[in-house]
């Protein structure tokens, strides 16, 4: 049997297996569906980054703010989905907490579970982690040019596996999306979301604020 003409089509069945579906976005973009989840989208509304993200099998019967550790002027908050039966999650991230120059007091950290961040060289970032009632182990991530956000998703069934692809808003492409199986304890699955926080892109939000 001849394995080099016979691996391409194992990797191609593999993938098929252990992989979500992918959908195109507003912007015509093909980006990847995370199973039980609509979103993540991503929004600026003044000074703050907002992503949100809709639980599709999850509810819950009011609405709550919980204040993200280190980041003074952040927050997220659940609340009931009105277009669904599910719960929708808004990540709130002030754009001074991000470009405050704040990155030296927080350790560096891998994915929950002690995985290395994919994308990323040394496999961590300086970041801090906290938990909010139904989500374990939530994490906001900052380097020199990047911004980054766990989110923990159960019923992946993606035991080990990682996935990443770009992830598109606004008509352009703004980071990497990872999906994120259970590690060996069959825990710490969920997606994350690297976004691009260089020069190019502070100016580019800064001017849209200064818009709205």
């Amino acid at each position: 049997m001849n394995f080099k003409k016979l691996l391409p089509v194992l990797v191609v069945v593999l993938s098929l297996t252990i992989l979500p579906s992918c959908g195109k976005n507003e912007s015509g973009f093909t980006q990847l569906h995370i199973p039980g989840v609509d979103g993540p989208k991503l929004h600026l509304v003044g000074d703050q980054m907002l992503i949100s993200i809709v639980f599709e099998n999850l509810t819950v019967e009011g609405g709550l703010r919980y204040p993200v550790p280190k980041y003074p002027n952040s927050h997220i908050e659940i609340a009931p989905d009105f277009e669904s039966e599910g719960t929708l999650m808004v990540v709130a991230v002030d754009l001074d907490d991000i470009f405050g120059g704040n990155i030296d007091q927080f350790d560096s950290q891998t994915l929950p579970g002690g995985r290395p961040l994919p994308g990323v060289s040394s496999g961590r970032l300086p970041a801090v982690a906290f938990s909010i009632p139904k989500w374990k182990n939530i994490g906001f991530y900052l380097g020199p040019k990047i911004f980054g956000l766990f989110v923990p998703v159960k019923g992946l069934n993606m035991q080990g596996a990682m996935l990443t692809a770009r992830f598109y808003a606004g008509g352009s492409r703004q980071g990497n999306i990872s999906l994120v199986g259970e590690d060996s304890n069959g825990e710490n699955s969920g997606f994350l979301l690297m976004l691009d926080m260089s020069s190019k892109t502070k100016k580019r939000l800064e001017y849209l604020a200064r818009k709205k």
